[in-house]
């Protein structure tokens, strides 16, 4: 490995390595979480286009990507579903899910943080992001919505490590929190798992995407239960998968 190799130090894994200026920033109570007017649709049509189009090239030429079994993804055909992938790519993380499944649209948790990034954050709700709302009124909404876009058979994804770290190598822990939205709307889930590989060719690694799943709620549990056995289940295959990873880009250490 090279000693060029850049290292990042953590001192706990709720640590930001990309932030914003405004990284506390609240979604306003009047926030729109479905815009589907006629030119609202139709924008949103135009963005996620463009930014598939963006990533024809990106994946493959930047990322170097190489898929395995997005074949999974015909087991819930007709469904909605949750995708839980470990956040490690600032750009990548937008479009990676979407060739995953494609050519089904996907619609993507985010931090409202999202939505103040220059130029992008104003395409983002188009692009199909669901920021996290934190009042009691902005929840509710936030929940309609996530039950619109699976009651219309669209795939969520949710990124658990809730913070990017790029090139990270590890799976790092995170909690059960968001799964009890597959519990809630009795739906499957799928993990994709994002692991990188020293290449032969290139500066930056190759990029391996594994999809595993569907993983289905079991109902015979209570419904706590149901959410701690996905989130154990889910934990446990990307932290398989990771095992493909054998290059660090980017090394992450523990101060002290």
């Amino acid at each position: 490995m090279s000693e060029n190799r850049r290292v990042r130090y953590y001192s706990d894994f709720s640590q930001d390595f990309v932030e914003s200026k405004e990284q506390n920033t609240k979604l306003p109570e009047d926030y729109r979480y479905v815009r589907d007017g006629f030119f609202q649709r139709l924008r949103s049509a135009f963005t996620y286009g463009c930014a598939l189009l963006f990533g024809v090239f990106f994946c493959p030429f930047h990322l170097h990507t190489k898929y395995v079994n997005r074949k999974a993804f015909k087991a819930v055909k007709g469904q909605g579903a949750f995708i839980y992938a470990n956040h490690t790519q600032p750009v990548g993380d937008v479009v990676l899910p979407a060739f995953a499944c494609f050519p089904r649209r996907i619609y993507t948790i985010v931090s409202p943080a999202n939505l103040c990034i220059p130029f992008i954050g104003k395409q983002l709700p188009y692009l199909g992001a669901l920021p996290i709302a934190d009042t009691v009124g902005g929840m509710k909404e936030f929940q309609r919505a996530l039950e619109k876009r699976i009651g219309d058979k669209k795939i969520v994804t949710v990124y658990p490590e809730a913070h990017v770290w790029e090139y990270c190598t590890m799976i790092r822990p995170y909690s059960d929190s968001s799964f009890k939205y597959p519990v809630k709307f009795k739906v499957p889930c799928f993990c994709m798992t994002v692991t990188y590989q020293k290449s032969k060719l290139f500066r930056r690694p190759r990029t391996t995407v594994f999809v595993d799943g569907p993983f289905y709620p079991d109902e015979s549990l209570s419904v706590r239960d149901q959410t701690k056995d996905l989130h154990r289940r889910v934990s446990e295959c990307m932290k398989s998968r990771n095992k493909e990873s054998n290059y660090d880009f980017i090394r992450y250490e523990k101060q002290g």
